[in-house]
């Protein structure tokens, strides 16, 4: 079969991108105090604050979402395209760019921050459209990257997550559920025949569902957290990679054995 390469129209994506961008640049901007949300059910009370960043940050999610949805209406090859395949990293990407706007003064670095936060996200979106086609040439690398900045981004919501001090019973389908769509849509990618893996995805998140209860009481800082999170999540997605792939041996667990090893070192000597 001929391998093509495709990429999105560049009106709709600089679109997307200029508004994520311009509704970001408001925060500066706009000052508005902070409110509680408070949620009162049975012998449990759930409390909120919810500022203007928060706000900003969940809505550009959504338009990240929907961007990404948008785009992939012109792909010739576009089918059937699911939302959430296609929205979630996005939507992933233009929340994390969010949390150091959110806690950065406004100067050069809160530009500088903002600036690479669009480009990362402009990259996402074209590897999200570029990835519909597996017979484009550019569909390997889009797939890979995809598959990096997915995780990257799971280590920074696994630290912020920690950082807020939540409970377990609401840190854990966050993290559970975020884990196994990152591996369910890393699969998909990987897999010529577009096979959705709901044994390895199951597996894995429910492993990891069992370190995240374990280590959720131990005196973690939350880089330690996150990267020990991210270390074993991305060691066993690396693996179940291999093993779909029909690799045997050595090439089979090397590449995941030292993602693992790494990783938990990094999560060692990098104070947190």
């Amino acid at each position: 079969m001929e391998r093509s390469l495709t990429f999105p129209d560049l009106n709709r994506l600089s679109t997307v991108a200029g508004v994520i961008v311009l509704f970001y640049a408001m925060i500066p901007f706009v000052q508005i105090p902070a409110e509680q949300i408070a949620i009162n059910l049975p012998s449990v009370v759930f409390a909120l604050d919810v500022d203007f960043g928060s706000l900003i940050s969940l809505f550009v999610a959504i338009l990240a979402a929907l961007g990404s949805d948008w785009l992939i209406q012109l792909h010739p090859l576009k089918e059937k395209r699911s939302f959430l395949q296609h929205g979630f990293i996005p939507a992933l990407t233009a929340w994390v760019i969010g949390v150091p706007l959110n806690s950065l003064e406004s100067g050069p670095e809160w530009w500088i921050v903002l600036t690479f936060g669009a480009a990362l996200l402009v990259l996402v979106l074209i590897s999200e459209y570029i990835v519909v086609d597996k017979n484009s040439v550019a569909h390997l690398p889009a797939s890979m990257g995809l598959t990096i900045v997915s995780f990257s981004l799971y280590l920074m919501l696994a630290i912020a997550i920690r950082a807020s001090s939540l409970r377990l019973f609401l840190m854990l389908p966050v993290l559970v559920g975020a884990l196994a769509l990152l591996v369910l849509r890393a699969l998909y990618l990987r897999n010529q025949g577009g096979k959705r893996n709901i044994f390895w995805t199951a597996a894995i998140s429910f492993f990891v569902g069992q370190i995240v209860i374990g280590m959720h009481y131990l005196p973690l800082k939350p880089l330690t957290f996150g990267l020990i999170i991210v270390a074993i999540s991305l060691g066993l997605n690396t693996f179940a990679i291999n093993y779909e792939e029909g690799l045997q041996g050595r090439m089979l667990w090397f590449e995941p054995f030292l993602l693992l090893i790494v990783l938990l070192a990094l999560a060692v000597i990098i104070p947190g």
